[in-house]
């Protein structure tokens, strides 16, 4: 404790608030908890007999002190969630000095004289660090902010990948293990490593830069070759590492499948049904993306409905779905209404739904579930479908195809494989194929089969066997083609719809359509809506 002649000698002290390393290189400074206080600094007091004194020997330093003459790096996040600590910086930035202020003055709370350090000149560039959505939402409503941070850099989740890149990837690998004193990687084990980063892009030609989970893979695999008597890490024990951290993960996969095998869940992966498909969604938990199939299935009959979507009736589906929807009834007008209305009631429904439904990766597969039913043409069910389609038939990519592929795989493995099997994607979607092991052997062998189309028609003739038909000059589809069993049920509903009609005119007279009556505005009467 000091004696009161030694706290005497204070005033003739130095209080130095911040200084460099050297004097040579500009100070980077990573501020991980941006209070107020830890920017701009305070004033901190001690207790003597019953009071709070306090001097400039107090006054402590904050980042924007330490960081003066150089970088200040903070995370978004955490700076607006702390009070005042936004403004703070703002304030700083704006008058280009720093002026350390007690809060407590800002809301009028205290009275009581004090400290006043005088401002010191800052000359600082700050580097802000969040996601895209807090990078708009200051844009667009914080003014001051469009003023201060006027450059933007953005980080990808991947970069392509090529020599250069597999070349800094193996560096990164080696880096990782000399500074956690991990085993050594062999170049297999690299390699395998580089793979598993492309898997993590979901693409052949990219490889992700999220290197948390690739640290945590190089962890994990160093354990599994210490486990095995290993001192250098190979690909084996990469394989192992991906295999357990699966296991680790897959409880809900295996209970699904398991509830496919009961037969609680109805998914067929053997023989053939019409008006029926197995689809592909995708389920995120975390950071961890399973597929699942789902059976689709489609009924039609006598009317002119058009195809309705019982979840978007219930309102169970999400806007792009019904677009989706309404872009294959497009296509189905395209095709075969060309003649004559199409006269046609139908309905898509995924069974045994009970959430929502979003996306139009399934648009395809309901599309081909509705030319079976229309044609009367068995679809094979040991072959899921994803893809979503335009107006002209094109079969468009979709996300989590590797998700997708790998769920329908495990029921049809548990289920026992019969070498008929297997998923239907998009053509452009072939880049992104970076399946697990046991699908790549059992493709090898031939007892799982990927096809890639690029039209509806290419994935009709896969899924039924039957070859689809181009029309004539008239519009007519030749004979044994799937088409023109499509157009003579349309045709057979409007002529029977054509003769009801001719019935009930001679059985009542002609019917008059009722005339509207000038409504209210936005109403049916309302003439700006005809």
């Amino acid at each position: 404790r000091q004696s009161r002649s030694d706290r005497g000698l204070d005033r003739y002290q130095v209080n130095v608030l911040a200084a460099t390393a050297d004097g040579e290189h500009a100070p980077v400074v990573f501020e991980d908890n941006p209070t107020y206080q830890n920017l701009v600094g305070r004033i901190e007091y001690r207790a003597e007999f019953g009071a709070m004194i306090t001097d400039f020997n107090q006054i402590r330093a904050g980042a924007l002190h330490r960081a003066n003459g150089g970088y200040l790096v903070v995370e978004a996040k955490k700076l607006l969630v702390n009070p005042m600590a936004w403004d703070g910086l703002k304030r700083a930035l704006r008058n280009r000095e720093i002026k350390i202020e007690e809060m407590a003055q800002f809301y009028g709370l205290v009275s009581t004289v004090s400290l006043e350090p005088e401002p010191i000149p800052l000359d600082v560039k700050v580097v802000l660090i969040g996601d895209e959505m807090i990078y708009q939402l200051l844009h667009i409503y914080d003014e001051d902010f469009r003023e201060l941070f006027k450059v933007q850099a953005q980080f990808t989740p991947d970069m392509q990948r090529n020599e250069q890149t597999a070349q800094d990837y193996a560096l990164f690998v080696g880096d990782v293990v000399r500074r956690e004193n991990l085993r050594h990687f062999d170049r297999t084990a690299t390699a395998r490593l580089l793979d598993e980063a492309a898997r993590m892009a979901d693409d052949q030609e990219k490889i992700t830069t999220r290197f948390a989970e690739s640290t945590s893979l190089i962890r994990e695999a160093s354990f599994w070759a210490g486990r095995a008597g290993r001192d250098v890490v190979t690909a084996e024990d990469v394989r192992t590492a991906v295999e357990e951290r699966l296991r680790r993960r897959n409880f809900a996969v295996e209970r699904y499948v398991e509830r496919v095998m009961e037969g609680v869940l109805l998914i067929d992966t053997k023989g053939t049904a019409v008006g029926q498909v197995n689809g592909l969604s995708v389920v995120q938990i975390a950071d961890f993306q399973f597929g699942l199939p789902s059976r689709i299935t489609a009924r039609t009959f006598m009317g002119r409905a058009g195809v309705i979507s019982i979840e978007r009736e219930v309102k169970m589906s999400g806007p792009i779905h019904d677009k989706g929807q309404l872009i294959l009834s497009s296509y189905l007008a395209n095709r075969f209404a060309q003649r004559r209305p199409l006269s046609i009631s139908a309905t898509l429904t995924f069974e045994q739904l009970y959430s929502g439904v979003e996306g139009d990766s399934a648009s395809s597969t309901e599309l081909y579930a509705l030319i079976s039913a229309l044609s009367g043409v068995p679809i094979k069910q040991g072959i899921a479908v994803t893809g979503s389609v335009n107006q002209a038939g094109q079969v468009q990519a979709i996300g989590g195809v590797n998700a997708k592929i790998e769920g329908f795989f495990d029921v049809c493995k548990a289920g026992g494989l019969t070498g008929d099997q297997g998923v239907l994607i998009p053509t452009s979607n072939v880049r992104h194929l970076m399946l697990r092991d046991d699908v790549v052997e059992a493709v090898g062998e031939g007892q799982f089969h990927i096809y890639a189309v690029s039209t509806i028609a290419e994935g009709i003739e896969i899924l039924t066997g039957m070859p689809a038909g181009e029309p004539d000059e008239e519009g007519n589809y030749p004979e044994g083609t799937l088409y023109a069993l499509v157009q003579a049920r349309l045709d057979e509903y409007a002529e029977r719809m054509q003769e009801q009609s001719a019935r009930r005119e001679r059985e009542n007279g002609p019917t008059k359509e009722p005339e509207e009556e000038p409504g209210e505005e936005g109403g049916p009467g309302d003439p700006r809506l005809w």
